[in-house]
């Protein structure tokens, strides 16, 4: 199955809570890739993970939630305001 970081991003960016988001593929030994999400949150929130892996897969294919969600401070971006997903991806 074809999953599209971008159509999963403009999901949760709709999100309440979420103020910035990068989804990227991640090793998994069953899949081959697994959907992780590299998410910050809005000042003053406390959603949790649980919490909006259930509200975005109410909102996309069940295959295309984030089975994995890191909560991060800000996300690595280039010079040009571009987000570094290679540097997520080696985390």
């Amino acid at each position: 199955m074809n999953v599209y970081p971008r159509e999963v991003e403009e999901i949760m960016l709709r999100h309440p809570d979420i103020s910035m988001v990068a989804v990227v593929g991640i090793d998994d030994e069953k899949l081959g890739e697994e959907v992780k999400a590299f998410v910050v949150r809005k000042k003053d929130s406390s959603v949790s993970e649980e919490s909006i892996k259930q509200w975005t897969k109410e909102r996309i294919a069940s295959y295309k939630y984030p089975r994995s969600i890191e909560f991060v401070d800000e996300l690595p971006m280039s010079a040009s305001g571009k987000i570094l997903k290679k540097e997520l991806r080696n985390k």
